[in-house]
């Protein structure tokens, strides 16, 4: 099996509009949790959103192309620029993008198009939809356009695995490189589901907080819904070490399991065995890992069963670890969540700080780790976990390293 390198990030989401910008944030500790202002409220009882604020697409595309563009698939481009440009990879030269997957995560897809000729048929009373609705609203839309952006004709496709959407993809595109099926991955998450019918939705659940998200706290009252995207470059290790790319992190490993229980309800079971796997797929023992990147929804039910399945895998060194949720910063981004977050672990790793948990009060008697409350902190990292819990019971972690 080969080694895997990150070589390439992107991101674009409420804290920034570029992966730099994301995690200076993260490390300030500065929430973008806010009142929402790029959607009409008036029907809304959660007026707050993790918004990606000052976006013009015209700035990133031109009035042809944007016609077939949802803000999903927006958001996924301009992060994969970012991450391709970082790599320094050219995949029209040496056959390298027949060679390249790409594999894009997303809870939803394209919600914004769907909401907009919803609107117009029931609404508006028009038969007549536009005559791109299929391309924008469809959930492989994201990774068809990096595909053609870059000329990657290698396999592509999307992942639709509502929270652990990103992680899921990343690991296949993980497992692909590692296997040797390709050399290349494009690969990450893309989200843009604020709209009324969206959050009204999740209104309906009562999983939603009205004020802010406060993970692991004991006055967190839910989650609060963010959106934007994450992408990455994976290759081969070796030929990234013979090409002097720089390196970011090692993609050492990932967990996946599926309770097979209740369809919301999180199980402290399902997401051990997942934290295990990745553990043991990664070839890590629990004392190299120094961070995990939780999933930290905020919700009642979430944040001690994740406690507790930390506990149960870790031990004694649980107590050790630093557990930090960056959903409280950029809010929940669903399909986009895990890309996003991976963001964080590679900062710890490579900066040695440890994003907080932001909005934390009081301590949750049965919340019983390190969760960094508010602050940032310095401590060198060799290994790093992030965390994904969907609805449904699917759990996906995956494992990275300091580069070497």
């Amino acid at each position: 099996m080969r080694r895997v390198a990150i070589t390439g990030m992107g991101a674009i989401c409420a804290l920034g509009h570029d992966a730099a910008a994301t995690w200076a944030a993260m490390c300030a500790g500065r929430s973008a949790i806010g009142p929402i202002s790029n959607i009409p409220t008036e029907l809304l009882n959660i007026k707050v959103a993790a918004e990606v604020r000052g976006f013009d697409p015209l700035a990133h595309f031109d009035s042809r192309r944007l016609v077939l563009l949802d803000r999903v698939s927006q958001f996924a481009l301009i992060a994969a620029r970012e991450a391709v440009a970082q790599s320094g990879l050219d995949f029209g030269s040496d056959m390298r993008g027949e060679r390249t997957a790409c594999i894009i995560g997303t809870g939803i897809g394209g919600e914004n198009s769907h909401n907009e000729q919803s609107s117009r048929f029931y609404g508006d009373k028009n038969p007549r939809l536009h005559p791109l609705t299929i391309v924008r609203v469809m959930a492989n839309a994201p990774a068809c356009h990096l595909g053609m952006e870059f000329g990657l004709t290698g396999p592509s496709f999307a992942v639709v695995s509502a929270c652990a959407s990103a992680n899921h993809a990343m690991a296949q595109a993980f497992e692909m490189v590692r296997s040797g099926k390709v050399d290349f991955a494009v690969t990450g998450g893309t989200e843009a589901c604020i709209t009324v019918p969206t959050i009204k939705a999740w209104e309906a659940m009562r999983v939603t907080a009205d004020d802010t998200c406060r993970p692991f706290c004991k006055q967190r009252r839910g989650m609060v819904l963010g959106e934007g995207a994450g992408v990455f470059v994976f290759e081969e290790y070796e030929h990234a070490l013979a090409r002097g790319a720089t390196i970011l992190a090692e993609f050492a490993g990932a967990g996946m399991s599926a309770d097979a229980g209740d369809i919301v309800l999180p199980s402290e079971t399902g997401a051990a065995k997942a934290l295990s796997a990745a553990l043991a797929d990664a070839g890590l023992n629990k004392d190299d890992v120094g961070y995990i990147n939780a999933h930290g929804t905020g919700t009642p039910a979430n944040d001690p069963t994740e406690s507790k399945a930390i506990r149960r895998v870790f031990g004694a060194h649980a107590g050790a670890l630093c557990v930090s949720s960056t959903k409280s910063m950029h809010g929940h981004a669903l399909g986009a969540a895990g890309a996003i977050e991976l963001v964080a672990a590679i900062g710890a790793l490579r900066d040695g700080i440890i994003p907080p948990t932001a909005n934390f009060i009081d301590v949750d008697p049965e919340c019983d780790l390190d969760y960094v409350p508010n602050v940032a902190r310095e401590k060198p990292v060799r290994a790093a976990l992030s965390n994904s819990f969907a609805f449904g019971g699917l759990n996906a972690v995956v494992a990275i390293t300091r580069a070497s």
